[in-house]
């Protein structure tokens, strides 16, 4: 682990390396070249190698020291960096939003709430770190962001959870599939699931891990399986014929009034599930974190306003 004092022979070899004199670093930081010597000394007794050589017109550094010079230079940079970004809030009244969310809440449901945020909020910088659920959580929870769209865990976990509603999985396909399926079906004595090409999201997804869990209870075997790594995926595939896909019927209810796409019938449907936003109790809140959590709580709900 780096201490405090190595921290300091860190950056007097920096200096060193950057102005290739002992006597300049010396001046650079306002202490006498013998102390930059034993300094630099230290950090090669530490480390069991030689950084520098000497010579007449100063230093230069060795491989193993422009190797170290490379990382220590990037690490200087980076504190640099977040320094200026730290001025540059304060000096624009900027502050920052840290939001982790699935790609398909981000589209269906995140972007609505952020259309008008933005022009209410505008030196608010807001990054969006797009990934699964199961990742969102990890993230809150190593307090990497500030809040996560997430379906509700089912597991107790350090978070508060406002929900927006409930959405539901449902299969779906095309009228002129789901003929095709039925007589199938009928010729081959079999059942539709068997018969289908069905379509689902990859098993990294908690969606996916859902859905598996409804199908081994209810004993559904499909012998043609397609994965894909969005909903958006699910939705075209499923527009354009080639199977059944397993889909948030929130997200299609146009495709549904209009007879695009027609959901399966079950005899048990998949139990609606949860979705809300997450922050952790742990984080203390920030200002740009508390505006958001107040502007959602009052906007109207995007899953609400989709029903026909």
């Amino acid at each position: 682990m780096i201490n405090e004092q190595n921290l300091n022979l860190y950056k007097i070899f920096y200096l060193t390396a950057t102005a290739k004199s002992l006597s300049l670093a010396a001046r650079k930081l306002f202490i006498s070249q013998p102390a930059i010597s034993k300094s630099i000394r230290k950090l090669e007794d530490n480390l069991g190698v030689t950084l520098f050589v000497r010579n007449s017109k100063g230093v230069t550094l060795t491989e193993e020291g422009l190797l170290l010079f490379r990382h220590v230079e990037k690490a200087f940079d980076a504190l640099e960096f977040g320094e200026k970004e730290i001025f540059r809030m304060n000096i624009l009244g900027m502050k920052q939003l840290r939001i982790g969310v699935s790609t398909t809440l981000c589209k269906y449901v995140l972007l609505p709430y952020l259309k008008d945020f933005v022009n209410e909020y505008p030196h608010i910088k807001i990054l969006i770190q797009c990934q699964s659920t199961n990742h969102t959580l990890k993230l809150l929870e190593e307090e990497k962001i500030d809040i996560g769209l997430i379906g509700k865990p089912e597991s107790a976990k350090p978070i508060e959870f406002y929900s927006l509603g409930a959405i539901h999985d449902v299969f779906v396909s095309t009228k002129t599939y789901l003929d095709y399926l039925k007589q199938r079906t009928i010729s081959e004595n079999g059942s539709m699931f068997e018969a289908a090409t069905l379509m689902l999201l990859d098993q990294e997804n908690m969606t996916r891990q859902y859905i598996d869990t409804y199908m081994i209870e209810n004993r559904i075997s499909p012998n043609h399986l397609l994965e894909v790594s969005s909903m958006d995926l699910l939705i075209e595939f499923a527009n354009i014929g080639i199977g059944i896909g397993c889909v948030i019927k929130e997200f299609i209810f146009d495709a549904l009034a209009s007879g695009k796409l027609m959901e399966v019938p079950m005899k048990i449907p998949i139990k609606e599930r949860e979705i809300g936003f997450a922050q952790s109790t742990a984080l203390h809140s920030s200002e740009a974190a508390a505006s958001f959590t107040d502007y959602y709580k009052k906007y109207a709900n995007p899953l609400k306003q989709e029903q026909p």
